[in-house]
């Protein structure tokens, strides 16, 4: 006789059927789990389809994108009711150069009245001049890495080369433009009009910042909580040097790449903006920059 209680030997149909049943029993229970403790989910083997299409997708990718970190800090921005963006990746520490101009090196632009300001292509104070170039805009956004949330308050000081790849209060030491300082809106964001920097030998094209926990701290050339480099991409690059005034460019550009720059060659997908516009219009670089707080 057989055994009612074995299930096995009882043909194809009968084995669909109970797969059928267990595969729609589970389903019901990831149902009630996810109303209930969503953290109980990978124990009952739910699939991440069954949680979120979001949460699925989020997760994949390697470090270099920010992947990885946009996934693990979903919860964060779903917990703060869309406050949170899921674009928080830590930006790298970099080296702010021979030219900050922030008193770690000689001159400092920070202690001087007039350097917080949204337009940084003309000097300021006692100094006058105006740097010449492809009209650029620089917005980024600043986010705490860890909660994925804005940081509204703190303050961005930015600066680079002008199209001759001189810095201004170093090499065109009669010059402190193409420097500023702006504090950070409700959403984290900073804004600022300037040109498009040149290729100088060495190194490939960018612009460096730091970032400062307020204005005060910042005019005040006080503690800093980031340094790093904006990388410029290569299609705008080649647009932009072969604009009358960004000669010498094409030639400094040609002898160096991502791959052999002192501060990229180690990866600078998260320190790379997004650049849209055009020769006519001007550029505008947007980058996401998260740091840990």
């Amino acid at each position: 006789m057989r055994d009612h209680d074995q299930s096995f030997d009882q043909g194809l149909l009968h084995d669909l059927q109970v797969l059928n049943a267990l595969a729609d029993r589970r389903r019901v229970l990831c149902w009630i789990a996810s109303a209930s403790a969503a953290a109980a989910l990978p124990l009952l083997g739910c699939s991440s389809s069954t949680v979120s299409d979001d949460s699925a997708s989020s997760g994949s990718g390697g470090s270099d994108s920010g992947a990885g970190a946009a996934g693990a800090n979903g919860g964060a921005s779903s917990a703060n009711g869309g406050s949170a963006s899921s674009d928080c990746t830590t930006i790298p520490e970099e080296t702010g150069g021979p030219y900050p101009g922030d008193g770690s090196n000689g001159p400092n632009a920070l202690t001087e009245s007039g350097i917080v300001r949204s337009d940084i292509t003309s000097s300021f104070g006692t100094l006058s001049g105006t740097a010449e170039g492809v009209p650029l805009t620089v917005k980024l956004k600043i986010m705490n890495a860890n909660s994925c949330e804005a940081l509204p308050g703190y303050a961005v000081y930015i600066w680079h080369c002008d199209r001759d790849g001189n810095y201004s209060m170093y090499t065109a030491a009669d010059q402190n433009y193409l420097r500023g300082v702006q504090e950070t809106a409700a959403d984290g964001t900073v804004t600022f009009n300037s040109i498009y920097p040149a290729c100088y030998s060495g190194r490939w094209p960018h612009i460096h910042f730091e970032i400062y926990r307020s204005v005060a701290e910042a005019t005040a050339a006080g503690s800093k909580l980031v340094t790093s480099q904006l990388a410029m991409p290569d299609q705008q690059n080649q647009e932009v040097f072969a604009v009358s005034g960004y000669e010498q460019s094409i030639a400094n550009y040609a002898m160096v790449s991502l791959a052999t720059d002192m501060v990229f060659s180690d990866g600078a997908t998260s320190e790379t903006p997004t650049v849209t516009g055009d020769i006519t219009n001007g550029f505008v670089a947007s980058l996401t920059v998260g740091f840990a707080v």
